[in-house]
């Protein structure tokens, strides 16, 4: 599949201007860029002057990596994160549905140059309107959802374990997400005809009521986190499947599907395609939640014949009428899975060996940015993305430390390498699956 217009490999002179800038002012809001750091790219080698008739003593690096909080010292000398002021966005602007940069937080949010690119694209490259989307979405990870220290650290193990030991709001929690995942009321099963994965939700197996809103959203971001881990280069969207056969007013509850319409929007822009079994009455509904070129992406399939359009329909699930002998089966925990999380020493190392890709990163990219000259800019682009497949490849080397194992690694979709199998062959006991996803050991990684 070629790179969609807008994407890293296809964008045209004036999106890849349109880029360079939003790098910048993301560059400025974080405090790397500014008083503190300005020039320091173009006057390097000055600086380098004036240090050698200073003496040996190197130049201090006065700017901070753009992935972690900056400080501040308050009167009493305590440490407190300081959010650099954003003076040229405009403020709780109304045709954001999702603004809030009055509120904005960093985290460990690492945004990539495919992720600026997705904001863009959602507010049709306006530069202002999609940096407030994009801090209010890494707000929104660090800040409000939890998503990498909670959600995906804690998993499915960490909820089997809670659901036997926890305390009440604890169990329940964990047993209406776990229900879920056991029933399939949403999963992931092979791929649409370009490549993209295909997420199945299963309308009829939601009643409303049956699980806490807490137990439901975690679900939700879960969900879309996972499958986040099936999409590869230059693949940047799935299909989801609305399969709504069976469904009932008992099924009808709108809470939920308008969680999950925020969170694409608002969290995870451009991510999905919708291709479903969606009802022109509950449509009429939905559509107004959806943003139009979303909504403009939705199709109505009543039969197979009708989505083979869409799906092969040897790729298809036995449950809708497909002939690849599949049937959903959720696979337990396996006991042991996540020991590597326990392994802190390791752990550090990982990330201290990332943070410095994260720095080579982020001063080839003030470098790319500030450079005029076009050929000596499309040097640097190309030395930024060879440090950008290096911080790909040993993301999997620290992901079994910092992620607890999914169904999908224990059946072997997810591989160890971050490599995917949409049919694996052998889907049968969690054990085997789950030895074979990730037992790499510890003095393996270097």
């Amino acid at each position: 599949m070629e790179p969609l217009p807008g994407r890293p490999g296809n964008l045209t002179p004036e999106e890849e201007e349109k880029l360079r800038k939003f790098w910048e002012m993301f560059l400025h809001v974080c405090g790397v860029l500014g008083e503190e750091a300005s020039g320091e790219v173009d006057n390097a080698s000055e600086s380098q002057g004036k240090a050698s008739t200073a003496g040996s003593e190197k130049p201090r690096k006065s700017r901070m990596s753009i992935f972690k909080k900056k400080k501040d010292k308050s009167k009493d000398g305590a440490a407190t994160a300081k959010v650099p002021a954003m003076d040229n966005i405009k403020e709780n602007d109304p045709e954001d549905k999702w603004d809030k940069s009055h509120d904005l937080g960093y985290g460990q949010a690492r945004p990539s140059r495919c992720s600026l690119l997705r904001f863009l694209r959602a507010r049709k490259w306006d530069l202002q309107r999609a940096l407030v989307m994009l801090m209010s979405t890494m707000n929104w990870r660090c800040s409000e959802a939890h998503v990498d220290d909670e959600v995906m650290a804690n998993g499915e193990e960490l909820a089997s374990i809670n659901e036997k030991t926890g305390d009440e709001k604890t169990k329940k929690v964990a047993q209406d997400f776990l229900a879920q995942l056991r029933m399939g009321k949403s999963y992931c099963y092979g791929t649409d005809k370009t490549g993209r994965p295909i997420c199945i939700v299963r309308a009829r197996l939601h009643k409303a009521g049956e699980q806490s809103e807490e137990g439901l959203e975690r679900f939700t971001v879960y969900l879309i986190e996972t499958t986040r881990f099936m999409l590869h280069p230059p693949i940047d969207t799935a299909c989801v499947v609305f399969d709504l056969t069976g469904f009932s007013l008992a099924n009808m509850d709108y809470t939920p599907v308008k969680f999950m319409i925020k969170c694409f929007e608002a969290n995870y822009p451009r991510v999905l395609v919708l291709f479903s079994f969606i009802r022109p009455r509950i449509w009429k509904i939905l559509r107004g939640w959806l943003d139009p070129v979303v909504a403009g992406k939705v199709h109505f399939t009543n039969t197979v014949k009708d989505l083979e359009e869409f799906v092969a329909k040897e790729r298809l699930p036995d449950e809708l009428e497909g002939t690849s002998g599949y049937t959903y089966k959720y696979v337990e925990p396996v006991p042991g899975e996540n020991a590597k999380m326990k392994d802190l020493e390791t752990k550090e190392k990982l990330l201290r060996e990332r943070e410095a890709l994260y720095e080579d990163y982020e001063s080839k990219t003030i470098e790319w940015i500030n450079e005029t000259d076009a050929t000596k800019r499309a040097a640097i682009y190309s030395e930024r993305n060879t440090i950008a497949k290096n911080l790909r490849e040993q993301y999997w080397h620290l992901d079994p430390y910092i992620r607890s194992r999914s169904f999908f690694d224990r059946i072997g979709v997810i591989k160890p390498d971050g490599s995917l199998d949409y049919y694996p062959s052998k889907i049968t006991n969690g054990t085997t699956a789950a030895l074979a996803a990730g037992e790499t050991s510890a003095d393996d990684v270097d």
